[in-house]
């Protein structure tokens, strides 16, 4: 698993091995609206290389497989890619602190796949669908902020809800997905919800539900600040469910 991880990186990275890299400047974020802008501005952005794709490097991540379940300590690593809007992420653990666990959950291509092995070789999951696809593009556009030039793409539109609202429209494959993305007064991002996530409960039915994703303690590395602090909430019938929360430690850019 971990191998199909290296591989799929290798992947995207061989596409653009060639591709220049520029400098974010005050032009590039003009038709932003004004949150967004002042993100850009806050967070130290302004100035710096673009992102061509980013390794975001996590520790204490921690996933609960359902609502009524106890939390399972992973180990995670992950890649986004920019120029098309790609995310790949290989997490283990071990069910009940014993029994070896890896999953690989991606967006590449234009495809959503969810694929969990159970000791090393036994499939527990392979999930492919069409609400699959648009789930896992959702994760893309939740992720915007981790690697701003995301949101200068042209599968990324823009409106201007208010001072510290925007919304949010990402179109890829013949699929769209939208939510809004909520900033405080510094101008940090730190929450975004949609209505276009699919949830399911055993992986064959899948239905529309509200989801959240929260960012919180900012710190800063190398000029840049960036939440050094997630988790991700359902928001069931039944009441909040928050199924994942990590630390992020570093997000290294533009690697090779």
């Amino acid at each position: 698993m971990k191998n199909l991880y290296e591989s799929e990186i290798k992947k995207e990275l061989a596409k653009y091995a060639n591709t220049t890299i520029d400098i974010l400047t005050e032009n590039d974020i003009t038709l932003l609206p004004k949150p967004v802008k002042r993100f850009f501005s806050h967070c130290g952005y302004i100035g710096k290389p673009k992102m061509n794709n980013a390794e975001v490097i996590w520790k204490d991540v921690y996933f609960k497989m359902s609502p009524h379940k106890n939390w399972m300590s992973l180990t995670c690593y992950q890649f986004n890619s920019v120029p098309e809007p790609n995310r790949i992420a290989y997490m283990k653990g071990k069910l009940m602190g014993l029994l070896p666990l890896e999953g690989r959950d991606k967006y590449q291509d234009g495809q959503g796949n969810m694929l969990f092995k159970f000791l090393k070789f036994i499939p527990v999951a392979n999930a492919k669908s069409k609400e699959l696809d648009q789930s896992a593009l959702v994760t893309v556009l939740a992720e915007c902020f981790l690697v701003p030039t995301y949101a200068l793409q042209d599968y990324i539109s823009w409106t201007s809800m208010d001072t510290n609202t925007a919304k949010a429209v990402i179109k890829y494959n013949n699929q769209e997905a939208s939510g809004l993305f909520y900033f405080n007064d510094r101008g940090e991002f730190t929450r975004f919800e949609t209505d276009d996530r699919y949830y399911s409960e055993k992986g064959t039915e899948y239905k529309k539900m509200k989801w959240s994703a929260i960012a919180e303690n900012y710190i800063e590395k190398d000029g840049i600040r960036f939440p050094s602090s997630l988790k991700s909430i359902w928001h069931t019938e039944q009441g909040d469910y928050e199924y994942f929360k990590g630390k992020i430690v570093a997000i290294r850019y533009n690697i090779t």
